[in-house]
């Protein structure tokens, strides 16, 4: 036997001195044992035999007796015949021995009938201990002790075979304890290892004398081991399940599921290890740029062999360059006249000829026009007054009819509604900066406890007139005490396996919990801190949390130490460095119903507390706090929305100072206050918001709620769409002729930039309008009310805008001061600029003219920018892949958040995963149907069942995420009305439910004695074998059984019962028709401390769920509660490739409408998806998640990148010249525009974000947005003229020659 056997194995064995013993009272020393002792050590003679005293803790003390096996009486043969088989004839146990042994066995049988191979192998064990007629040959009485006037034992040595004990081993140690959801090997290795060859001390269950356990007996003919039959858990007779015993033969053919291949697909190049996208993007890269170059290198030997075949063209007169530098494009139609220079499609062709009659007759009625504009959009703004926001994070986030939705629905209606959970986090303080934490287990600290359960015990909420408190509102799972989970609660009171059995029953009540829950030590009395010597007891129930009477709690339900304790390893509990104390609250169905509302107000309630007092309590004492409520995350996001509005207030003061700047001229013949256009800037601005509260105000009147992304992302859109028409509108007025009227300017820059303009707007509305199609909530509310917005701005923008710059060029003409129209100056005091057709160029059009369209016109410098750009694409991709979707709880909070602290606590301290259900629909228990055994994991049961499946995926928890078998209320429900659990399902001679003897009305309530009282002595099992179906009950004992089972109330005389642990489990209405609608098995999700934990826990539990469901024709889903939530990470890539390809398809699409030019079309194209694509890879290096917030900021980027390269493709089109030529022109005339009215301005309004309190606008907006100005900068100004002066379009130019010819 090897050692790790022999020690489980000895384990099991305390058992069985225990079911001798009565739990002590008091302490009891150890009588002199100097008596001797003679013993006969022969076949047919006993070691022990009767009681001969007990201890003054009530613990029975066998008599030494040395004697012949005595001939039981009929009826003792018959009782001790039908539970040990194995012995027949004489025993060495009177009938009083075996009423203590049977009692005991009784509270075992449940946890092992399951597994009947090792049940028998369990009772075995029992049996030959306590009455085999040859026990001497086994049992050698060591020692000897006087109590009274008798002999008492007072020590033995047991010796037992290895081939018995390496069986008993193998048989039992994979089965499962299913309330516990562990296996029994586990459970009970590690209880009984400090009870090994020890005598148990006061109050506490075991032997009342030291065994020694021994494999080999001694040198002596006369004694032998105890080696009775062994069966195996693969026995055809005695088999278990697949679960409880998967070396079986029969269960062999069922591999374990294999572990996932970690990490991509990867390449080795030597020693050199790489991915293989990355392999793939690099040798794309170079396959183009070898075809790159050596396009290149043919272009630039075939233009020369033309240059120097040809003769050159007659060049302009170099006299003229000068003069000619300051002219527009437009300057050129206007002098030659002639219809057909620029051959436009035929949209375009209109929309020039309606921008300029249109042009014509506003600035002719400009107030008419900017009245009617603005009264349609202030009469969209009246909607304002329904505006609401939304907050619930499962409107927002959730799409209606998700999968995830419908499951919560329906776990919530036919299961329960998870626990509301409140919880505070207690941890010590390292003694130096990166140093060890103090173990935080010490009396100061733990009466420190006391003091905080004093608090919040007191603590009372008004709440509709009436006072609530914690007791009012808390989970009670017996209905009596609150279920708070703290170090305070437990007492002594039960022994081993019934306390097992017992307090299990609380963790499927607390499915709610995400977080670990405690061990309550001292019931909540401080009374009980100093009765069981303090921390000494603590320390003891640590490592004795379910085997001692006086580590159970109040509520009856002790657990494992480590969700009780944190900041420990392995099982050294008493080095914990955290408290954790957890109040379950119940929930409301309804959000709007009463009981939930008192919730939130006491949680609010307790939240204040925490802060004021309870916080400088524990930093009093040198250790740290962190606390949350249910309701935390919902409030402290309602007060990030309202944390950083001066950030972005000041944001958008610095984008209207610095447009109000760019707006104006620099003017050598007029004021600078003349010549400003402040007012018109600030009017434009407020065009602008206006166009955004009339989209809010349209879908309020329409009852759609708004959201924060929208009222944080939209006007940040918005604006920058504005400010750029704006630019470009009032830079082409500026271009146009002094000498012509004002309608002839306002006629010539509509015509000249009206298209473009109308293009951009288009693409964006209806990349942004295609969007609303997509069901994630945030996502298409945003694009709904993105696409009205950029709409309306753009109708403001070529009607009331257009009718503001007719005012301010009255102004202007009128000599009226900026911002204050009604000063106006003489004559005098401003000089006409005489002499001069047309206005100078601004600086930043003189810096594209003469800098950057020169340098972008070098062949190395177009070489350099090609490789360069077309590298950070291919290098995006790449890093695209990497991208991990989520979105980190801490960011969404304010820096000052309390909940910062409690999700780092969280993190650092708790060890455990959130509860995860598995929910059949429509199981069939009927006789027959299969789904019982299809369901079950117990013996007869399938070996391919859910519950064995289970198991075996809890076996590789780093795959299925699944971290211990499932609570199955099936199979404990088979084991109750079994036969062999004669304890659990019992009736009176009426038929009616009899409860075990430890229970009302078999045990009186004011806690007298308990026993085989008058009132229960003819309670008799519900079934014998005979009366089942294969060990299964028929249909009709099933519906009558069933509710018997989940009301009753666990207990030492059947542990079984369902009452508490699966009363919510199983839904009975409708029961009767042989269908039970709904139930659920509990098991745990592994610690999931990151987003892609969460995210991939749910898909291997979908995945696994869907290969039962197929395999078992049987409708099965998970559930937890945080799948609601992370759902949306299972698509999200799918969902954020759709509304990207959505978008630019339409931009696509509208292009190619509008320009009816494939080529302009795919120029636009390549140039959005470049900067998409380059903006995810800044995601990745910014460490950015991949969630609904940067899916908006992702598409919005769309709508953006439209105008960094639509206006300037357009302007590069309708130019004349070569492409270099026509390039430069492109730049010069609406580069500056582009550069200051998008680049310049967001750059400025984007820098202010970074002093934002809130982490998430530093993340998603500061980075984010910043990333996506530099980015759009570089393709729209650098990419974009070098691509086009290489690969551009054809010109919509006539020749210059064809027009010097015409008279």
């Amino acid at each position: 036997m090897g050692p790790s056997k022999r020690f489980s194995f000895m384990v099991l064995l305390v058992v069985c001195t225990v079911v001798n013993a009565k739990r002590p009272d008091t302490w009891a020393p150890f009588a002199d044992n100097s008596n001797a002792l003679r013993q006969r050590h022969a076949e047919g003679y006993c070691a022990m035999y009767d009681i001969c005293g007990e201890r003054s803790d009530g613990k029975k003390l066998n008599c030494p007796h040395a004697s012949p096996s005595v001939k039981p009486n009929e009826l003792l043969g018959a009782k001790i015949q039908s539970l040990c088989p194995t012995i027949t004839g004489n025993v060495c146990c009177t009938e009083e021995q075996f009423d203590i042994l049977r009692s005991q066995v009784q509270q075992v049988i449940p946890f092992l009938v399951g597994c009947p191979a090792c049940l028998r192998n369990f009772l075995n064990l029992f049996c030959e201990f306590s009455c085999s007629p040859n026990q001497s040959q086994f049992i050698n009485v060591a020692s000897v002790s006087k109590v009274g006037s008798n002999l008492t034992v007072d020590g033995i040595d047991y010796y037992v075979s290895d081939d018995f004990g390496e069986g008993l081993f193998e048989s039992c140690k994979d089965v499962k304890y299913g309330t516990m959801n562990t296996r029994a090997i586990e459970f009970i290795g590690a209880e009984w290892f400090a009870f090994l060859g020890k005598k148990a001390e006061p109050s506490l269950p075991g032997s009342p004398y030291p065994i020694n356990f021994l494999p080999t007996a001694l040198n002596s003919s006369e004694m032998r081991p105890m080696n009775v039959t062994i069966y195996s858990c693969g026995d055809t007779s005695l088999g278990c399940s697949c679960g409880d015993c998967p070396s079986s033969e029969a269960c062999s053919s069922y591999a374990l599921p294999a572990p996932p291949k970690k990490g991509s697909c990867t390449v080795k190049i030597g020693s050199l290890k790489a991915k293989c996208i990355e392999l793939a993007v690099a040798i794309l890269y170079i396959i183009l740029v070898s075809v790159f170059l050596g396009w290149g290198f043919i272009h630039k030997k075939r233009k020369r062999s033309l240059m120097s075949g040809t003769k050159p063209m007659i060049n302009v007169p170099a006299n003229n360059k000068k003069d000619d530098e300051n002219v527009p494009i437009q300057e050129f139609k206007d002098v030659t006249q002639v219809s057909n220079r620029v051959q436009l499609s035929i949209v375009q062709g209109y929309m020039s000829n309606f921008y300029r009659r249109y042009g014509t007759w506003v600035a002719r009625k400009p107030i008419l026009v900017f009245c009617l504009s603005v009264a349609i959009v202030l009469v969209l703004c009246i909607g304002l007054i329904r505006f609401k926001v939304e907050t619930s994070p499962e409107k927002l986030w959730v799409a209606k009819g998700s999968r995830a939705a419908e499951e919560k629905q329906f776990f919530d209606n036919h299961i329960a509604p998870f626990y509301r959970i409140q919880q505070l986090v207690i941890a010590t303080i390292p003694e130096s900066k990166g140093g060890k934490a103090p173990p935080i287990v010490s009396e100061s600290n733990i009466k420190l406890l006391f003091d905080i359960q004093k608090k919040v015990d007191a603590m009372r909420v008004n709440y509709a007139g009436k006072m609530v408190s914690l007791t009012d509102i808390c989970l009670k799972p017996l209905g009596e005490d609150c279920a708070t989970q703290s170090l305070l609660q437990c007492v002594y009171r039960l022994a081993f396996l019934w306390i097992f059995l017992e307090n299990v029953t609380f963790l499927n009540l607390k499915r709610s919990l995400p977080s670990p829950i405690f061990l309550d030590y001292f019931k909540m009395d401080a009374a009980k801190f100093d009765k069981f010597e303090g921390v000494k007891h603590a320390e003891y129930c640590f490592e004795h949390f379910s085997t001692a009477e006086s580590c159970a709690s109040a509520y009856k339900a002790p657990l494992d130490p480590s969700t009780a304790l944190g900041g420990f390893s392995g099982y050294k509990y008493s080095e914990a460095t955290a408290f954790i104390v957890t109040y379950p609250v119940n929930n409301a169905m309804d959000a709007e119903g009463g009981d939930i509302q008192r919730a939130v107000a006491w949680e609010k309630a307790f939240i204040k507390l925490a802060k004021d007092e309870l916080s400088p309590m524990v930093q009093s004492n040198n250790l740290r706090l962190a606390f949350s409520t249910q309701s935390s995350i919902e409030e402290e996001l309602k007060r990030e929305s309202t944390a950083d509005i001066m950030t972005i207030l000041i944001s958008y003061i610095v984008m209207f100072a610095y447009i109000s700047l760019t707006l104006g001229d620099i003017s050598h013949s007029s004021p600078f206050y003349i010549s400003s256009k402040v007012l018109l800037a600030l009017s434009g601005v407020v065009l602008v918001m206006l166009s955004v509260l009339g989209s809010i105000g349209f879908f309020s009147a329409i009852g759609v709620k708004s959201t924060l992304i929208i009222m944080e992302v939209i006007p940040f859109l918005v604006l920058a769409v504005g400010i750029d028409n704006m630019c470009i509108l009032v830079h082409a007025v500026k271009r146009q002729r002094l000498d012509l009227s004002i309608e002839g300017r306002i006629s010539n820059a509509l015509e000249e930039v009206g298209p473009s303009i109308t293009l951009a707007s288009l693409c964006e509305v209806l990349a942004f309008a295609v969007g609303s199609f997509i069901p994630m909530p945030a996502c298409r509310v945003f694009s709904m009310f993105a696409a009205l917005a950029v709409l309306l701005d753009f109708l403001l923008q070529v009607t009331a805008f257009v009718a503001l710059i007719v005012f301010d060029f009255w102004r202007t003409e009128a000599k009226r001061i900026d911002c204050f129209p009604c000063i106006k100056l003489s004559r005098t005091n401003a000089n006409l600029d005489k002499g001069s057709h047309q206005q100078k160029i601004g600086l930043l059009s003189r810096y594209m003219k003469d800098i950057h369209a020169p340098i972008l016109n070098l062949w190395g410098v177009k070489l350099v920018v090609v490789l360069v750009f077309l590298a950070a694409a291919l290098a995006s991709i790449a890093l695209c892949t990497r991208i991990e979707p989520g979105l980190e709880q801490k960011i969404v909070l304010p820096k000052d958040s309390y909940l910062q602290n409690y999700f780092d606590f969280l993190e650092d301290y708790l060890r455990i995963g959130p509860p995860l259900y598995f929910v059949v629909k429509n199981y069939n228990y009927s006789s027959e149907s299969r789904h019982t055994n299809q369901l079950c994991s117990i013996s007869q049961c399938d070996s391919n069942s859910l519950l064995n499946e289970i198991a075996r995926a809890s076996l590789v928890p780093e795959s299925s995420y699944i971290a211990k078998p499932a609570a199955s209320w099936v199979d404990d429900f088979l084991i109750w009305v079994s036969p062999e659990a004669f304890g659990c399902c019992r009736k009176f001679t009426n038929g009616t439910f009899c409860p075990p003897d430890d229970q009302p009305p078999c045990c009186s309530k004011d806690g007298g004695p308990c026993g085989l009282s008058l009132t229960c002595k003819d309670c008799t099992t519900c079934f014998r074998h005979s009366d089942l179906q294969n060990d299964r009950p028929s249909t009709a004992q099933f519906r009558e059984k069933l509710p018997w089972f989940l009301n009753a109330l666990p207990s030492a005389g059947c542990a079984k019962g369902g009452n508490g642990a699966y009363t919510n489990n199983v839904e009975l209405k409708g029961y009767e028709d042989g269908i039970i609608k709904a139930s659920a098995f509990r098991t745990y999700h592994t610690p999931l401390n990151k987003q892609a934990d969460y995210v991939n826990s749910l898909r291997a539990a979908r995945d696994f769920s869907k290969r039962m469901s197929d395999s078992l024709k049987i409708d099965v889903f998970p559930y937890a509660v945080s799948y609601l939530f992370f759902e949306q990470y299972l698509d999200i890539w799918k969902t954020a490739l759709i509304n990207l390809a959505i978008a630019v398809g339409a931009v696509f699409i509208v292009c190619l409408v509008i320009t009816c030019s494939f080529w302009t079309s795919a120029i636009i194209l390549l140039i959005l998806s470049m900067t998409i694509v380059d903006l995810m890879g800044a995601m990745e290096i910014f460490h950015i998640q991949l969630n609904a917030i940067s899916v908006v900021n992702l598409v919005m980027a769309v709508g953006i990148a439209v105008e960094f390269c639509v206006h300037l493709t357009h302007a590069f089109v309708v130019s004349s010249g070569d492409r270099n030529q026509r390039m430069q022109e492109a730049l010069t005339t609406m580069g500056a525009s582009v550069f200051s009215g998008i680049t310049l301005t967001k750059l400025l309004g984007v820098l202010v974000l970074c002093f934002s309190k809130t982490e998430i606008f530093v993340v998603y907006y500061f980075k984010m947005y910043l990333a996506l100005v530099l980015i759009g900068f570089l393709h729209g100004l650098v990419f974009l003229p070098v691509f086009l002066s290489l690969f551009g379009p054809p010109s919509k130019c006539a020749p210059i020659e064809k027009q010097e010819d015409q008279p």
